[in-house]
């Protein structure tokens, strides 16, 4: 082999690696319930619809237009019912203009160059049209088929307005015989594990506080797992929005109270969000004082008051992630006891000339992120009982 060039070594492992994650997410698809599943299961549906349309169309249609029969089965085929019927109507809509259009200029203009290129440009303003929405350039690519393929006839037209209804009818009947699965409670599960999750990190933030020589690898862990809760968050909110969609028009029943379940999820997950912003300015400021050591200048007094803080507000947090069965007495009275323990902190602080002079500034940006942290929850709490 010449110099410089190489065998395209490897090729037969990655194909192995590919088949095996292939076939283990399959694996997990069947076993248990999820976006794993739904995605296996829509590919099935998509591929049985996709047949039946191309079939039927073949069987019933001019070939050159059986194509569009399983295009449109896989247009009605999202990943919700309303989003399969919102599109499925989009793209008629669209194809209805795009061979109006091409039928209008055929039969006013007749078939020229310059009648392709005014097609083009009058599909594609129409195509903007916000209603359409992401069907909008299916304007101009039906009109280009009805333009050049059927000459603007309206037998065509009429064949090709067919081979749509039945890709629709196949895609439609497919998903309303196996709705996609309902996960609202698995959404309410996953707020669950965040907050416990979240609570753990912040009852070992306070024994970090508390140590006598904090180490300064584990304070910037803790930096790392708040960036990845957050992003926890983020994705949590996408499901939960997600699944509210997946709720509308979907033939099949949830679990009593979901509807209300989910909104008071997301206003629990948008709670963790405020106060993982909190926790991130907070521990990057120990973070600064380990690093620099100014934290040895801390009063221990200050250190064991700002811990408890913490503990207690892991606590409230703990509370409120029990989004179906949240205490809100109980809640409200850890709230309370951490803005308690908080202004003893204060005032520790204040009565004792010493402590108030040791590292004030360190001192002061601890407290304003604790009170900030505690202020959120007090909010969240009254969004969580109007939820």
């Amino acid at each position: 082999m010449p110099e410089g060039l190489s065998a395209p070594i490897g090729i037969p492992g990655r194909a192995k690696a590919a088949a095996a994650q292939a076939v283990a997410f399959v694996r997990r698809a069947a076993g248990t319930p999820g976006s794993e599943r739904d995605t296996l299961l829509l590919g099935a549906k998509t591929v049985v619809a996709a047949m039946v349309a191309w079939t039927a169309a073949r069987h019933f249609l001019p070939p050159a237009v059986a194509t569009f029969a399983p295009y449109t089965a896989m247009v009605a085929l999202q990943a919700t019912v309303y989003r399969s019927l919102r599109d499925c109507a989009q793209y008629a809509l669209a194809m209805a203009v795009g061979a109006a259009l091409a039928a209008a200029l055929a039969a006013t203009a007749g078939i020229h160059g310059w009648t392709f290129g005014l097609l083009t440009l009058v599909a594609l303003c129409l195509g903007r049209v916000r209603r359409l929405g992401q069907q909008g350039s299916q304007v101009a690519i039906v009109g280009f088929f009805a333009f050049s393929s059927g000459q603007g006839r309206i037998d065509y037209i009429g064949h090709l307005a067919a081979s749509v209804a039945i890709g629709a009818a196949c895609g439609l009947t497919a998903h309303l015989v196996l709705a996609p699965a309902r996960h609202a409670r698995h959404r309410q599960t996953a707020a669950t594990d965040l907050f416990a999750e979240l609570s753990e990190r912040m009852t070992g933030l306070a024994d970090t506080f508390e140590a006598t020589a904090p180490d300064a690898d584990r304070v910037r862990q803790w930096r790392r797992d708040w960036r990845r809760l957050s992003r926890d968050c983020e994705d949590l909110h996408r499901g939960i929005e997600a699944e509210e969609e997946n709720g509308l028009l979907n033939p099949r029943r949830s679990f009593e109270g979901a509807a209300g379940a989910l909104p008071r999820t997301r206003a629990s997950v948008t709670i963790a969000q405020r106060s993982l912003d909190h926790l991130r300015s907070l521990t990057r400021t120990l973070d600064h004082a380990v690093g620099s050591r100014e934290i040895e200048d801390l009063p221990p007094a200050f250190r064991t008051g700002l811990a408890a803080v913490l503990r207690t507000s892991a606590d409230a947090m703990d509370e409120m992630g029990r989004t179906p069965r949240t205490d809100d007495s109980r809640l409200n009275r850890t709230i309370e006891e951490a803005s308690a323990q908080l202004d003893e902190v204060h005032r520790g602080s204040q009565r004792d000339p010493e402590a108030r002079s040791a590292a004030p500034t360190l001192q002061g940006t601890l407290l304003t992120d604790a009170a900030r942290l505690l202020a959120d929850l007090r909010t969240g709490r009254q969004d969580l009982s109007h939820a």
